[in-house]
């Protein structure tokens, strides 16, 4: 009998042989910065996107009385009967949160980035994406069925290359993310806002990593420059620094009337559970009353960085709480997780598709539970592992080491005297 998936068992080989093959693991428990259970085995946890701690310790009296008061699922999507009280509630503090007329909740951050950009822009528009954007975005442009251009990592130069050549496009979109999830490098988005503006363009920002984190107030990349005001679309999730799910658009009053008619990862999908929705609500008064949490982790991320810089690894001056520790090609960079993992310490290795090839990496993700006896204990297994498992000439930056920019100018707040 013909079987026509054979083709799957070279592919799936091909992968094995590449050092690319992904296997499911299973975790025990909840997870947290301090401990994680995978596969039966405990590990201090270094691949967490649960940047402030909270995902273990959100209410569970406030979930369980949203349950009791709507159930579990949602039934159907927003527009028809799906959203709820505590959808409406959440919306409603998103916005007030983000100091914004209104905001809009999405089932997942992908949805929010893919089905926001595919209502933005269409045929005839030009959107400009940066080259090391998250895949959400990346999807969004493509099926929008915009023209997409390309500029690269935090270049501003390019962009206004770039822009300058496209004067005939209806619609103009840039798209970036603020925090970077695999560099953990901020966009430069002062320049941004002030391209958009020369440009007649649309700035949409993905604050999907900073949510929580960056800003005076926990608002992103976006508020800690002083740009909040310049960016049209900001979009953020609630399942990483706020430890839930979903993902959501705040903005004018008008972007969101539109994005409920137009948005159809919004509207073609069941809402998600009025739980998920109180959840959300209990992490963002988290995030209001202890500010205490990203700034400590910001501290600890930044020193963790200069004690990594003293041991070779090439980084930048100005991070974030994701630290990438570069090793070149894929099968010594999952060597080197392994050889982490069997020191206790679950640091994930990122290698394509989701860093380009040849620059796969191992992905510190710090939280906020990190203490100060972990993060010694992981610098001396570091430190140890980059001697068994790096080339050295990789380190000097002849492999085609990508670090962003110098981060002056890009990195002052609007208003700030430039060099």
């Amino acid at each position: 009998m013909h079987d026509p998936l054979n083709w799957l068992d070279d592919e799936l080989a091909r992968l094995a042989a590449g050092g690319l093959l992904r296997k499911l693991a299973v975790r025990s428990g909840p997870q947290s910065g301090l401990q994680v259970i995978l596969n039966g085995e405990s590990l201090a946890n270094f691949g967490s996107n649960d940047y402030l701690g909270i995902a273990a310790s959100l209410s569970q009296g406030n979930i369980d009385d949203a349950v009791r008061q709507a159930g579990w699922g949602a039934g159907a999507s927003p527009l028809i009967i799906g959203r709820g009280e505590f959808h409406a509630r959440l919306e409603a503090a998103l916005a007030k949160f983000e100091g914004t007329a209104a905001a809009l909740l999405f089932p997942t951050g992908f949805a929010a980035n893919a089905g926001t950009i595919a209502a933005l822009v269409g045929p005839g528009d030009v959107v400009f994406s940066d080259a090391l954007n998250h895949a959400s975005l990346i999807d969004g442009c493509r099926l929008s069925g915009a023209q997409v251009v390309v500029y690269r990592h935090c270049d501003v130069a390019h962009l206004r290359e770039l822009l300058a050549a496209a004067p005939a496009a209806k619609k103009k979109l840039i798209v970036t993310d603020s925090l970077f999830s695999m560099d953990g490098d901020l966009a430069p988005l002062v320049y941004l806002t002030e391209l958009a503006e020369q440009h007649r363009a649309m700035l949409m920002v993905d604050e999907a990593h900073a949510t929580g984190v960056f800003g005076a107030n926990g608002r992103g990349v976006s508020e800690h420059l002083g740009v909040e005001d310049a960016v049209h679309i900001r979009v953020g999730t609630l399942s990483k620094a706020l430890g839930s799910m979903g993902g959501f658009v705040a903005g004018q009053q008008r972007l969101i009337d539109w994005l409920t008619n137009r948005a159809r990862t919004y509207f073609f999908s069941t809402a998600c559970p009025e739980a998920v929705a109180a959840a959300g609500l209990a992490a963002l008064s988290i995030v209001q009353e202890q500010p205490q949490r990203r700034i400590e982790l910001l501290a600890r991320a930044s020193q963790l960085r200069e004690q990594l810089r003293a041991q070779g690894w090439p980084l930048p001056d100005v991070g974030s709480q994701i630290i990438p520790l570069r090793i070149g090609d894929a099968e010594p960079t999952m060597r080197f997780a392994a050889w982490l993992r069997d020191q206790g310490f679950f640091v994930p290795g990122i290698r394509p598709p989701s860093v380009p090839a040849g620059q796969s990496l191992l992905r510190l993700s710090l939280t906020w539970q990190h203490d100060v006896g972990t993060l010694s204990r992981l610098l001396s297994a570091v430190g140890e592992g980059r001697k068994r498992f790096v080339k050295s000439d990789y380190l000097r930056g002849e492999v085609g080491l990508r670090i962003s920019p110098s981060p002056r100018p890009y990195f002052q707040k609007r208003g700030e005297e430039r060099e």
